[in-house]
């Protein structure tokens, strides 16, 4: 097993496990942790997510002339509309129980060890390594601290007696899987994009701070200052 490959996971799973002891009790701090999380979250969906999906895309389509030229996105828009589906179902059930979700949170829950162990999966099954692989790796860990810390709200108490290990142990399943039974390059195409599309949700309804919560100068430096560094890289070592 690569070094970078212990890193990330042992980074993932410490980001999962202890996000609220990272992020600032402080409230201006907290509000800057989620607003630098969201921007270079916004960044690695326009810079890498969609630019990546365009060439899965494009290699499924070179082979083969049965395909439509975007079957992919398609199911990238499952995974928009899933998750998003499931997030609309937990604000409905969150009206109905005066202590938050009431059962519909560990269905939350449920839905978001599938989406850690399908990220997990898609970064260690990769054929991404070394610097690059940090790289892109330190922007999924912030996405995981960002959701994370949604679901720490929702229902804390739930989160941090066994929420945040389930969550754990889906980064590790995707983690162990990628690494020792890695799928055909093709299945990792439509992993990808199915995951893309929910990464894409997750991030715009999640992760964009409100208006209320926004620091919007540490919103603006982490998009514009992770597009910076990934133009750089990209450049710098012909990734």
């Amino acid at each position: 097993m690569a070094v970078d490959t212990i890193i990330l996971g042992a980074l993932y799973l410490f980001v999962q496990l202890f996000a609220n002891k990272i992020i600032s009790s402080n409230s201006i701090g907290r509000f800057k942790w989620l607003s630098f999380s969201g921007g270079v979250a916004v960044s690695y969906v326009f810079v890498y997510v969609l630019p990546s999906l365009h060439k899965e895309q494009d290699s499924i389509s070179q082979g083969s002339e049965l395909t439509m030229e975007s079957e992919l996105y398609i199911l990238g828009l499952g995974g928009l509309l899933i998750f998003y589906g499931v997030h609309k179902a937990a604000e409905r059930a969150s009206r109905k129980h005066e202590k938050g979700e009431g059962s519909f949170f560990w269905i939350q829950i449920a839905f978001f060890v599938v989406y850690n162990m399908l990220i997990a999966y898609n970064i260690f099954a990769s054929d991404i390594e070394g610097i690059e692989a940090v790289f892109y790796g330190i922007a999924v860990g912030l996405h995981f601290m960002a959701v994370s810390h949604d679901m720490w709200r929702e229902d804390a108490a739930r989160y941090e007696k066994l929420g945040r290990y389930l969550l754990a142990a889906g980064i590790l399943l995707g983690w162990v899987i990628g690494v020792f039974a890695p799928m055909p390059s093709y299945m990792l195409g439509v992993v990808f994009a199915f995951i893309s599309g929910a990464m894409i949700m997750n991030v715009l309804k999640k992760e964009l701070p409100s208006e209320e919560n926004a620091h919007f100068r540490t919103f603006l430096g982490g998009a514009l200052g992770y597009t910076v560094l990934t133009i750089a890289m990209t450049l710098f070592f012909d990734w």
